[in-house]
């Protein structure tokens, strides 16, 4: 059974860009690059990724600011920042050799349980399982496993396998094949709003098939949605004999240690908004816009061109005047660039 989906995995996933070479380095970018990102995004990075930092020493010699340019359009810039301190401990203390155990991986700062547990698993091919939200999704259907979805289901399911009472067709298909084909089960196939069970690999001995129930698995919660916010900035481009005004992002600030242009808020529906100044300009609805969002905010930006006597009026904290080229600048500020190139 778990042959036929394996077999069934290699058919229809092998042109996944990571497949051809999976090893432990591969699945420690991967894995950080899939956090919070779906497959079809990564795709479009990893393989160049790889290619301009071919091993974990490579990658241990660049700077935040490098990582920082060529993560670009994977967001969450924070995983790249661990991904690089990662390299360079790997690197520095291990020999630039990827541990094979638990308690050591756990100990290199960014590498969770998840990230652990998919090179053990994935990378190294040993005993372990990347309980992912499509594992998760998958093996509390397929084991019938009534615990609500999170941490309580994520808990049970590891305290199962580690009992040995589920999941032992590992050891005998290994790792890396029984965890890559269960996730791209998840992807396909048994999906949170929908179970394709009559093609499904697993739909013989399926717990949540067979109770006529395949939906119903996990046990789900009933979700808050979160408040989104209107808020309107003004984006500034004040050109000079250099170039433009830019100022470096802080750790305290959305997208720490990027660049961006100078930028205020015109309004906010949220009180209190402090990620950037406050600033009056009533005729702000005559300048070009475009749309972007972040967390819990929907942001009109709107974008106007100064020159540096103009702007004096708005400076509200040191600039750096830097040319264009090689600046790790915040898409929204490179938005804002081309839509006054328009």
């Amino acid at each position: 059974m778990f042959n036929q989906l394996i077999q069934w995995s290699n058919k229809n996933y092998s042109y996944l860009p990571w497949r051809a070479k999976r090893s432990a380095y591969n699945t420690l970018v991967s894995e950080i690059m899939l956090q919070q990102t779906t497959v079809s995004t990564v795709q479009n990075h990893f393989s160049r990724f790889i290619s301009k930092y071919p091993t974990i020493q490579a990658l241990a010699k660049i700077s935040e600011d490098d990582i920082l340019r060529d993560w670009k359009g994977l967001g969450y810039y924070r995983r790249a920042r661990n991904l690089l301190r990662a390299a360079k401990t790997i690197t520095t203390e291990f020999e630039g050799n990827i541990p094979r155990d638990f308690d050591l991986l756990k100990s290199i700062h960014g590498i969770g349980d998840y990230t652990a547990n998919a090179l053990l698993g994935i990378g190294l091919n040993q005993r372990a399982i990347a309980l992912d939200a499509n594992l998760e999704r998958v093996l509390s259907r397929f084991y019938g496993i009534k615990e609500y979805k999170g941490p309580k289901l994520q808990q049970e399911i590891y305290r199962r396998f580690t009992k040995n009472e589920i999941c032992n067709e590992i050891d005998t298909v290994g790792g890396r094949a029984y965890n890559e084909a269960l996730m791209d089960l998840g992807r396909s196939v048994c999906k949170a709003r929908s179970a394709s069970c009559e093609i499904c690999a697993l739909n013989i001995e399926c717990v949540a098939l067979n109770e006529g129930n395949a939906l119903g698995y996990p046990l789900m919660k009933e979700v808050v949605s979160q408040k989104q916010f209107d808020l309107k900035l003004l984006r500034v481009l004040v050109e000079t004999e250099k170039s433009i005004l830019v100022y470096k992002k802080s750790a305290k600030e959305w997208l720490s240690g990027q660049y961006e242009l100078p930028t205020f808020v015109l309004s906010s529906e949220e009180e209190n908004f402090k990620q950037y100044p406050h600033v009056k300009y009533d005729e702000f609805y005559l300048l070009p816009s475009f749309r972007t969002a972040i967390t819990k905010y929907k942001i009109e930006n709107y974008v106007i061109i100064m020159s540096e006597k103009e702007f004096k009026v708005f400076k509200d904290k040191p600039y750096e005047s830097l040319s264009l080229e090689g600046v790790n600048m915040s898409t929204a500020c490179e938005k804002t660039i081309a839509k006054l190139e328009e």
